[in-house]
């Protein structure tokens, strides 16, 4: 089962590529407080016209690059 995260565009920077953050809660191990934490994702556009601040859903892929294991699947914006 490929993993599929639902997150927003922070970067387009790069050739074919946009940078993901993608955010969660996690509880705290000790005090149980809900904490947010957050991780980017670098995701191959493949034909998405993709802007800074666009709701994104990305799913995993084998690698495309060396940090690029991401694709984009529908652009929510």
């Amino acid at each position: 089962m490929h993993k599929v995260f639902e997150g927003k565009v922070i970067s387009v920077k790069m050739n074919k590529t946009a940078v993901v953050e993608i955010v969660r809660r996690a509880p705290h191990k000790l005090y149980k407080k809900l904490l947010r934490k957050s991780k980017n994702f670098k995701a191959d556009t493949a034909g998405f016209d993709v802007k800074v601040g666009d709701r994104v859903k990305i799913c995993e892929i084998k690698p495309i690059s060396k940090d690029k294991n991401f694709k984009i699947m529908e652009v929510a914006k």
